[in-house]
């Protein structure tokens, strides 16, 4: 840890997001909803505490939440911290409609909403798109915000579920801070720190961080984490500010690929038991930093400028469950194979904008528009084994080598300290990927206030996409000696070039202040990331959203309601391939098929009440039918009328959290929240297997000549319900919560494809003593 220390003392790094702040030294207007009028910011589903909410940031345009055509949440960092949350999972079971597709191999957690994966581009930090292949540290966050449904418009190549905006934390002028511990079941403890407050009447800053050891249910698996988050904040003038802020992460983890399958048969096993080898390790380290500038030229016309660089290094080498639809001889016999990955990612990217408002006569216009750049490149290693390296075949007059064999384990008898304990030599990758992808996209939006009551948001953005990839493999020199892929000469695939307009358009009807009826209608361009299993870029989607809802708030906003019904067509929907072009399982998550035509559609309900002082409700209701429409129906394409895989039919949340305000037991807060996620299917969708008919002498020639079975290959989830409560006390500047999280001990897993079944977390207790200065 002394070099963890010593970086937490030296890091400089900066970023930051599009917020304005309010100070005594600075009055500024916000540039996303309107400030100081409760009226307008209670529309929106807020997920706070009683305060008035801050401006939601990923929103960009300005839009008042009643004028906006789309459902939003945000989760504020008083629910993060009164749910004593961890995890980003553990924060967005505050959000509708959100849940936790997969926790592949324990190296990241992939979220879903509407029936589409988020985890590729729709997951941003302050208002940046970010590689998600780690977890986020929560300790950073100011607040999670949610925006459902078609978000093309602002963000560019993103799928229709919504996105999710990481908002970290930032500078104030007024001085404060704290310090915190929390300490937890199986070893977990967590210091943390965060100071804030002016260096001078122009200049304010904050730093937060945290350190974070533990264990885990998991036997073997262990954690070690160091976040920190330093920013500054500058007022140039009254109409110009500055915000400066990064933040960076290192983590050390236990790569964990869960318990086993047979068949489609998760098996019925210690929920702590751990079949990878002991010396089992990755690491994740990522950093960002950039800069915001924002300029008031006066109260109608704002301009905004953010540029940020991100870096993203993500290695492991461990024993992979590789398959859990494969049956041996022996029941509970399993192959350990070696996998070894390491993945790279630099991202830049500038954002430049401008919101104006003016009329037209009698008709009000408020205008966003602006241009965003992106570069990504990527590069990701494949990687054999000296100690057993083999050939395995030839193709294209190239030799092939296989992925090796560890050993053989019998997951009902298993015996750790029984187990294979030497660590094979991989010094050499056979071969590196790279890809460079830039986006490049302006867009224009006009929200048109025909009259006080009716409205239409009408807007359009063209995207532009180029990507391409080179490959350096390792070749033969000799019948022994072979040239590193670092000196072998790359083979480059033609660059794909992917251009088309985005639409949107939404009607807004307001018969009262507080209640607000729209529709709305938006195409998206979505470039799929990654590459096909050959290494070539894939071909772009192009998704049809329609949504309509009604917004309503109840007693001067105690009660807040959404409720959303939508559909979104997808022309082919982008998922991880289950093989390599050699057979064998694909454990690279870049590496993705095409898998047809999608329809996805659904209601939500989003429900958030603040009945009584201190007093804060959340609730929420969300069905999805997300199936295949349109697919080949050639040997190994998915079946049309299917259900997509990892999307459950339903899901629920509900909470509350009460401090008492006042009187003797002032300072006393207690609390719950429940989440339901209904049935599902883990694995692979089934898909269609044509097999030839063979001749007979009665039957020379038959007709057809093929016949075509389906492959029963989904595994099959039930639905679960888990429970947390809370109890804590404040006193004056102290206070102490406690969380038992999963009271009644449920048992249910996640499932990435048809590998890494990971069970969640058993009954917990977590604690934190925190101390405000």
């Amino acid at each position: 840890m002394r070099h963890h220390l010593l970086l937490l003392l030296s890091l400089i790094s900066f970023a930051s997001y599009s917020q304005n702040y309010a100070s005594t030294e600075y009055n500024g207007t916000a540039t996303d909803t309107v400030k100081g009028k409760k009226g307008e910011t209670l529309n929106e589903v807020i997920v706070t505490k009683g305060k008035e909410p801050k401006p939601v940031t990923a929103v960009r345009s300005g839009l008042k939440p009643m004028d906006n055509p789309q459902a939003i949440q945000v989760i504020g960092s008083e629910v993060i911290e009164q749910q004593q949350a961890i995890r980003l999972s553990e924060v967005l079971k505050n959000a509708n409609g959100v849940y936790v597709g997969s926790a592949r191999g324990g190296a990241q957690e992939s979220f879903f909403s509407r029936g589409y994966d988020m985890s590729a581009n729709n997951m941003f930090k302050n208002g940046f798109r970010y590689n998600a292949g780690s977890i986020p540290d929560v300790s950073g966050l100011d607040k999670v915000e949610f925006l459902k449904g078609g978000s093309a418009l602002m963000f560019g190549n993103v799928a229709p579920g919504g996105i999710l905006n990481l908002v970290t934390k930032t500078p104030q002028f007024k001085r404060g801070g704290e310090i915190s511990m929390q300490m937890g079941s199986f070893a977990y403890y967590k210091p943390s720190i965060d100071f804030y407050g002016p260096l001078s009447k122009s200049i304010a800053f904050r730093i937060n961080g945290s350190y974070e050891n533990s264990e885990s249910f998991r036997d073997v698996v262990k954690n070690e984490r160091l976040y920190v988050n330093p920013s500054f904040l500058f007022d140039v003038s009254q109409k110009t500010q500055i915000t400066i802020q990064g933040d960076y992460l290192t983590a050390d983890w236990t790569p964990d690929f869960g318990t086993g399958i047979i068949g489609k048969q998760i098996l019925d096993l210690p929920r702590n038991a751990f079949y990878g080898s002991l010396w089992s390790n990755g690491n994740t380290k990522s950093a960002s930093a950039s800069v915001l500038v924002n300029h008031d030229f006066n109260r109608n016309w704002k301009l905004n400028f953010n540029s940020s660089f991100q870096t993203y290094n993500r290695g492991s080498y461990s024993t992979a469950q590789l398959s859990g639809l494969e049956t041996y001889a022996t029941p509970g016999d399993w192959n350990r194979a070696l996998s070894k990955n390491k993945n790279l990612e630099q991202i830049y990217g500038d954002q430049l904008s401008l919101q104006g408002n003016f009329n037209t006569g009698s008709v009000k216009h408020q205008i966003f528009t602006g241009a965003d750049w992106e570069n990504s490149f990527a590069t990701a290693y494949t990687y054999t084994f000296d100690e057993k390296y083999v050939q395995t075949g030839v193709k294209d007059g190239q030799p092939v080598y296989g992925p090796t064999l560890y050993d053989n384990i019998n997951l009902f008898t298993f015996d750790p300290s029984k187990q294979r304990t030497d660590i094979p030599t991989t010094d050499r990758a056979t071969q590196i990927a790279k890809t460079e992808t830039n986006r490049f996209g302006v867009y224009f939006q006009d929200l048109i206030s025909i009259t006080d009551k009716f409205k239409v948001l009408a807007g359009l953005r063209w995207s532009w996409q180029e990507a391409e990839v080179s490959t350096y493999k390792e070749t033969l020199v000799g019948s022994k000696q072979t040239v590193a892929p670092e000196d072998a000469v790359p083979t480059i695939t033609p660059k794909r070039l992917d251009n088309a307009f985005s639409p949107k358009v939404g009607l807004v009807y307001q018969p009262l202040k507080n209640m607000s009826l729209f529709a709305s209608y938006s195409s998206s361009f979505s470039p799929n990331t990654g590459t096909t299993v050959d290494l070539k870029p894939l071909e772009a989607s192009i998704i049809d959203q329609y949504e309509a809802g009604i917004k309503k708030d109840f007693w001067n906003g105690a009660l807040s309601t959404n409720i959303t019904v939508y559909q979104i067509t997808n022309s082919n929907l982008a998922q991880t391939a289950e093989l390599n072009p050699d057979g064998s399982l694909n454990t690279d998550t870049t590496k993705k098929t095409l898998g047809g035509g999608t329809k996805s559609k659904g209601v939500e309900i989003d429900i958030t009440a603040r009945p009584v002082e201190g007093l804060s409700i959340i609730g929420g209701y969300s069905y999805n039918d997300m199936r295949y429409t349109n697919t080949s129906g050639t040997s190994g394409s998915f079946v049309t009328g299917d259900r997509v895989a990892r999307t459950p039919a339903t899901t629920a949340n509900l909470s509350f959290f009460y401090t008492v305000p006042e009187g003797f037991f002032k300072g006393v807060s207690v609390g719950a929240i429940g989440n339901y996620i209904g049935n599902r299917l883990g694995g692979w969708n089934d898909d269609y297997l044509w097999t030839a008919v063979k001749p007979t002498p009665a039957n020379p020639k038959p007709d057809p000549a093929y016949i075509v079975t389906i492959r029963d290959r989904d595994i099959p989830l039930e639905a679960y319900t888990t429970i947390d409560v809370s109890a804590g006390y404040t006193w004056r500047k102290i206070s102490i919560l406690c969380k038992l999280s999963n009271i009644t001990n449920e048992l249910n897993y996640t499932v990435h494809e048809n590998y890494s079944v990971n069970p969640i977390a058993p009954r917990q207790v977590m604690t934190s003593l925190r101390y405000k200065f």
